[in-house]
């Protein structure tokens, strides 16, 4: 049995792609910066919170590392609606990828913290700074830069799961495959295609990363 490989009508929904493409960068970057957000303060709270508030910050933690990220994909946007929260597709996967990045990057930041030598903290409450100002001055730059490398792969996941928010139609690059795939049945030729187009976002991030921790991480030069 042959198979002839014929990619102009999926090449020629390039708009479609394009706009797919376009929608998974933008959901992409969105949601990690809030959830880098998420993570910092549910770092700041793990490491130097309440008990009451570290045990609400690991019990998020184990429930979103132990159950899939469909489900917590349909959690909110078809469970919410029982609570009187509506959402949109886009709405509703860009609040999952933050809540299920946020419990990851969460425990990721927590280890840059821990990683911090005490010194430096002692340091800084002898010169009279309060928690906060020991934090965003003495702990959390040098505990980014070191777990950046785990930090971006982490993105670079979250970039990819953005292909399972299709099962709620948002618009991003799988569900626009998904449309040309019923309308021309080519379906070798379009998921080759999309595969391509996932893998140069994972480049393009991977460069952005990297001229991040070259501009505003890298070490000053010791003398």
């Amino acid at each position: 049995m042959s198979y002839e490989f014929e990619f102009g009508d999926v090449l020629g929904a390039w708009d479609e792609l394009l706009h797919g493409a376009l929608n998974t960068l933008w959901l992409s970057a969105l949601a990690m910066l809030i959830g880098l957000v998420v993570a910092i303060l549910g770092a700041f709270g793990k490491t130097s919170g309440p008990r009451w508030l570290r045990v609400l910050i690991d019990a998020y933690i184990e429930v979103i590392r132990n159950t899939p990220f469909l489900i917590q994909i349909f959690v909110v946007f078809f469970g919410l609606p029982s609570l009187g929260i509506r959402l949109e597709a886009d709405q509703a996967a860009l609040l999952a990828l933050v809540i299920n990045v946020g419990a990851y990057a969460t425990e990721i930041m927590r280890a840059g913290i821990e990683s911090i030598g005490k010194g430096q903290i002692e340091a800084g409450k002898s010169l009279g700074l309060t928690p906060l100002q020991i934090f965003r001055y003495v702990v959390l730059k040098p505990a980014i830069q070191a777990i950046y490398p785990a930090l971006t792969s982490q993105f670079i996941l979250l970039m990819l799961n953005t292909s399972v928010c299709s099962a709620i139609a948002a618009s991003e690059l799988t569900a626009a495959a998904n449309d040309i795939q019923s309308r021309t049945f080519r379906s070798f030729e379009v998921y080759f295609v999309v595969t391509v187009i996932y893998f140069a976002l994972s480049l393009l991030f991977w460069g952005l990363f990297r001229v991040i921790e070259r501009t505003l991480l890298r070490q000053p030069a010791r003398r």
